[in-house]
C-alpha cells in the first residue's frame, strides 16, 4: 500500500494530476497572460523547431501532434499531423485535446491563436530572434511544462558551447562570408536575420549585412565584385543541385573563396531552425570559417 501511495504522489508531481497545486500564469512574447492550470501532458507545438525543443527536453511522450516537416527527431514522424506551421488545421488541433499549444510570433497566423483561445486551450507564443534567445526559449518551454531544472541544465550546456566558440574566434581575423540560402535566384541574408547572428558568432563578416532587404537577391557580378573569402551554401542535401552549385562557384577563380577552395555546403536545418541544433550549425560554420583553430580541443565530442 505504501508503494502505491509513493507512485501516486510521484505521478502527481510529474503530471499535475487534477491540477494538483500547479496553476501558474506566464507572459508570452506578445505580452499575453497565459494561465496553465495543470502540468501539460498533451502538448501541440506549432513549428518544427518547437517540436525539436520538446524532444530535447525529454518530453516527446507528451507531444500530441506536430506540424509538417517535423522530422527531427525521427520519432516525431509518428505523431499526428496538424498541417504546415503557416497553414494549420485548427479542427485537427482541437480534436487532439491539447492542454497546451506553443506557437511562434512570426511563423503562425495570429487568427489561429484567437481560435484556440476561444476553444479554451492555453496557447503560449515564443519569438526567438537570435541564438541567445533560442537558448532562453528552451528555459521558457521547460518552465511551461514543469521541467525547469532539466531545462536549466540543458540551457547551461548550450550556453557553455556558445562561450567556447566565442572565445575561440575572438582573436581571429574575421573573413568576409557570403551565405547563399537559395539557388535560383541566388539569395542571401542581411543584418536583420537570424543567420546574421550565426555568421557573427562563428567569426565571420556577413557580405550582405547592409542590404536594405532581409533576403536580398544577389547577382554573380556582385559576388565577383565583393570577393568573399568564404562562400557557404545552405543546402537541403549533400548532392544534386547544391553540389552542382558549389562546383560552379569553384570555377570563378577571381573570388578568393573559390581560389582557396573555401566553398562549402551546410545543412540548412542546422542554421534555419531556432532549435537546440542551432549550436551544431554554429560549430560547423565556425570550423568552415576558421579552420586554423584547434577545434578538437574546443568542441565537446
Amino acid at each position: 500500500m505504501k508503494v502505491i501511495l509513493v507512485i501516486f504522489f510521484v505521478f502527481i508531481s510529474l503530471y499535475g494530476l487534477t491540477g494538483y497545486s500547479y496553476g501558474r500564469t506566464f507572459k508570452d512574447a506578445v505580452e499575453r497572460e497565459v494561465v496553465i492550470d495543470t502540468v501539460p501532458i498533451r502538448i501541440v507545438p506549432l513549428a518544427p523547431s518547437l517540436t525539436e525543443i520538446l524532444y530535447y527536453l525529454g518530453l516527446g511522450d507528451r507531444v500530441a501532434g506536430v506540424t509538417s516537416y517535423s522530422y527531427y527527431p525521427p520519432e516525431a514522424l509518428k505523431k499526428p499531423q496538424i498541417g504546415a506551421y503557416n497553414d494549420l488545421n485548427i479542427e485537427r488541433i482541437i480534436t487532439l485535446h491539447p492542454d497546451l499549444v506553443i506557437g511562434t510570433k512570426d511563423g503562425n497566423n495570429p487568427g489561429i491563436v484567437d481560435l484556440l483561445e476561444q476553444a479554451k486551450i492555453p496557447t503560449y507564443i515564443v519569438n526567438p530572434r537570435n541564438v541567445v534567445e533560442v537558448i532562453e526559449t528552451v528555459r521558457v518551454v521547460g518552465s511551461l511544462c514543469g521541467v525547469e531544472e532539466r531545462a536549466e541544465e540543458l540551457a547551461k550546456g548550450l550556453t557553455e558551447r556558445l562561450r567556447r566558440i566565442n572565445k575561440a574566434v575572438e582573436r581571429q581575423e574575421k573573413p568576409l562570408v557570403f551565405l547563399q540560402i537559395n539557388l535560383h535566384p541566388i539569395m542571401s541574408v542581411n543584418k536583420n536575420t537570424f543567420h546574421q547572428d550565426i555568421i557573427s558568432i562563428a567569426g565571420g563578416i556577413n557580405m550582405t549585412a547592409d542590404s536594405g532587404i532581409n533576403y536580398p537577391r544577389i547577382s554573380i557580378e556582385e559576388v565577383l565584385k565583393r570577393k568573399p573569402q568564404v562562400l557557404i551554401i545552405s543546402s537541403m542535401d549533400r548532392g544534386g543541385e547544391f553540389e552542382k552549385a558549389r562546383q560552379e562557384w569553384l570555377k570563378w577563380r577571381t573570388i578568393p573563396a573559390a581560389m582557396d577552395g573555401r566553398v562549402y555546403l551546410i545543412d540548412s536545418d542546422l542554421i534555419d531552425r531556432p532549435s537546440p541544433r542551432i549550436m551544431d550549425g554554429i560549430e560547423i560554420m565556425a570550423k568552415l570559417i576558421h579552420p586554423e583553430v584547434d577545434w578538437d580541443n574546443i568542441i565537446e565530442k
